[in-house]
């Protein structure tokens, strides 16, 4: 069984620096500001010889209802509910505070089994705040330093015994069916992260896909910080979403906070094997826009658009706006697939996603090379390639397929330096028509024809 663990405290306590101990890399934003963290973010993992999840959530602040703070802590507590066992953090450097108690009072009414976790415990300086925390009523603490290693194994232990205790629980139960398909299971999930500037629909859109509010939203811009991954299963494929935070203009990104979080965007956008631009129906593609759509095109991913709000969109204006700058200012991938939708109204969900299995099934095509040298003579005798740059004649032999995802291809020539940009794309254009590529970035090099390539054909 995987033992759900769920991560709870009062704000820089420690959190985040936990969750990233147990993923074993830095997935959650870590910063002496408290308050960092805003959406409830999850890792399955192995520790040791346990089957974990861990969630990392936002501290616990009082707010006003529909304020961004109480929707924060009704993440939280939707969280602890989900949860097989809570880990309690307090900071054992700044003593017991009335947000610990309050904290403790909430958990407790959850009925859920608690570790406590006296985090920060480097020295001696900690034993008055360790003592205050018998107060809370959750038990003896475990003495701890997320950043340094201490009381791990002791925390093992205790996640042990509770996943014995679970198991015997559960033994009565009976098990759930194998799923039919086992080929469904070996598929390896879609990486697929949603980008786009600030308060365009982005967390909203993934609530929608999810049927759960799963992310923190709200009329604020800039309420996710960090990169937050869900898991979705969607017509026997396996996805992972990935949220990110808005991107602006970088002359606009100011403070440390802000800055960590554009660099987890782009690190998702990277990783990504899909990439969804979600853009506001009333502005659509505008510099920021096309800025972050060729950096996704330039680093080789599959891209989508999705164009949201469409329920209060001029719909003639913004598609002919949109048509208009996807011809004139983006011409990395040419047909580029654009799916309407509406976030908060739930539509065009499933459309969106089978352009997402289109899009990645094209990035994923692997060309025989038989079909591809047929078409590789059919193109140049429709149009020979031109005298070369150096007024010497160019010869290209063949073709081949690098690799995929993306689509990639040398081809072998007796003069590759001579060879035109203009002649480039144009057999670029030609083969995303002839094999269906469009929408997915190509690339083309041009190898002398000695290479050892040129031998084994």
């Amino acid at each position: 069984m995987t033992l759900k663990a769920v991560i709870v405290g009062r704000p820089n306590v420690g959190k985040s620096t936990l969750f990233n101990r147990f993923a074993g890399k830095k997935l959650a934003l870590v910063h002496d500001l408290p308050g960092v963290t805003r959406d409830r973010k999850e890792i399955t993992t192995k520790y040791k010889d346990l089957d974990l999840t861990v969630i990392d959530t936002a501290g616990y602040e009082e707010a006003p209802e529909g304020k961004m703070e109480e929707r924060m802590w009704q993440q939280t507590k939707r969280a602890i509910d989900e949860a097989d066992v809570v880990l309690f953090l307090f900071d054992a450097r700044a003593g017991m505070q009335a947000y610990d108690e309050h904290f403790a009072d909430l958990v407790r009414k959850s009925e859920k089994p608690v570790i406590l976790l006296a985090n920060k415990c480097e020295g001696k300086t900690q034993e008055l705040g360790i003592y205050e925390a018998y107060k809370l009523g959750l038990g003896e603490p475990i003495i701890f330093s997320a950043e340094h290693s201490i009381g791990f194994d002791e925390l093992y232990l205790q996640l042990k015994d509770l996943e014995a205790k679970l198991k015997e629980e559960n033994l009565e139960q009976p098990e759930e069916e194998e799923p039919q398909d086992i080929e469904q299971l070996k598929k390896r999930p879609i990486q697929i992260a949603i980008v786009g500037r600030p308060n365009v629909g982005k967390s909203t859109l993934v609530n929608a896909l999810l049927n759960d509010e799963r992310m923190l939203t709200g009329p604020e811009a800039g309420l996710t910080r960090d990169a937050i991954t869900s898991r979705l299963a969607w017509k026997g494929w396996q996805l992972n979403l990935v949220d990110t935070a808005g991107l602006r203009k970088q002359a606009k990104v100011t403070g440390v906070i802000e800055k960590m979080s554009v660099e987890s965007t782009l690190y998702a956008a990277n990783m990504a094997q899909v990439v969804i631009l979600v853009l506001d129906a009333d502005g659509v593609l505008d510099k920021q826009d096309l800025t972050i759509a060729r950096k996704v095109l330039d680093e080789g991913r599959a891209l989508v658009i999705a164009l949201n709000k469409w329920d209060v969109a001029d719909k003639k204006e913004a598609l002919d706006k949109l048509n208009d700058k996807l011809q004139t200012s983006l011409t990395q991938a040419d047909g580029v697939p654009t799916v309407t939708i509406s976030a908060l109204k739930k539509r065009g969900l499933d459309k969106l996603l089978s352009a997402v299995i289109k899009v990645y099934e094209r990035w994923n095509v692997r060309i025989p090379t038989a079909p591809l040298n047929q078409w590789f003579r059919d193109v140049q005798e429709a149009n020979p390639a031109p005298l070369g740059k150096n007024k010497r004649r160019i010869k290209l032999k063949y073709i081949t397929q690098a690799k995929t995802r993306p689509p990639s291809f040398y081809i072998f020539s007796s003069n590759p330096e001579g060879l035109p940009d203009s002649y480039l794309r144009y057999l670029t254009n030609q083969l995303r028509d002839s094999f269906d590529l469009r929408g997915v970035p190509i690339r083309i090099t041009v190898r002398k024809a000695d290479n050892p390539y040129a031998e084994s054909k």
